[in-house]
């Protein structure tokens, strides 16, 4: 990974390229005609998935555009610093060490292009550069992967139901709890008040009184301030 925009024909190219060889293995394998299906159905989702990279690219550079930069500060914005930013964001969302580090390498040795004394950006007023580096890191922020909106939903969903299976005995105990004491019908009462014939405290007023409060929070460090992008590098 080095930060190099991927232009939609060569991502088309790509998509090309790998759908072939699929097909080839899924004839080699002799695999059943559902399974080609499935095959066939992934790769006519690929015209979509182009569409949106190409509306992605539009998008970023009507809003480079409307900075009204030179055309070489133009293209450092939109083959450097946009790609450095978006990278610098996958690098905070990698679990693994070395993925973190290795896409993080690639985010630092971009930025230490354009933060060069020599480098045309660097010839901005502080107004102007803070309003470069706001426009790209909205742009970086424009193209999210599936992660951080379709799993986020479903994966909250698929945690909330697989939590109500196999049951410890802990939580059936204390939803039993919750249901007896706590849940009323229209008229007001609970089970457990029909049950024994008499009303009962309330159940988190109850549970106040005899639980312990959770000791304080951590106090969270504070970070120092993060510099500039286009800030030089000292010599």
């Amino acid at each position: 990974m080095d930060g190099q925009t991927q232009p939609v024909e060569r991502v088309a190219a790509r998509f090309t390229d790998v759908w072939t060889r699929l097909k080839r293995l899924a004839e080699a394998a002799e695999l059943p005609e559902r399974a080609r299906e499935r095959i066939m159905k992934a790769e006519r989702l690929t015209v979509q998935w182009l569409a949106t990279l190409a509306f992605f690219f539009a998008t970023v550079t009507a809003r480079v555009e409307a900075l009204a930069l030179s055309p070489q500060m133009e293209a450092a914005v939109l083959e450097q610093l946009i790609p450095a930013l978006y990278l610098e964001r996958v690098a905070a969302r990698s679990t693994a060490a070395e993925t973190r580090h290795r896409v993080q390498a690639a985010s630092t040795a971009l930025l230490d292009v354009l933060r060069r004394a020599d480098h045309p950006l660097q010839r901005l007023a502080p107004a102007d550069s803070a309003r470069v580096e706001q426009v790209a890191g909205a742009c970086a922020d424009l193209f999210q992967r599936s992660s951080s909106c379709v799993e986020g939903r479903n994966g909250q969903l698929s945690l909330h139901h697989h939590g109500r299976h196999r049951l410890s005995d802990r939580r059936l105990a204390a939803l039993t709890a919750v249901h007896n004491f706590h849940i009323r019908r229209p008229d007001g009462t609970t089970a457990a008040e029909r049950f024994f014939g008499r009303t009962h405290p309330a159940l988190f007023e109850e549970l106040l009184l005899r639980v312990p409060l959770p000791p304080r929070p951590r106090r969270r460090r504070p970070r120092p301030p993060k510099l500039p992008y286009l800030m030089p590098v000292a010599a």
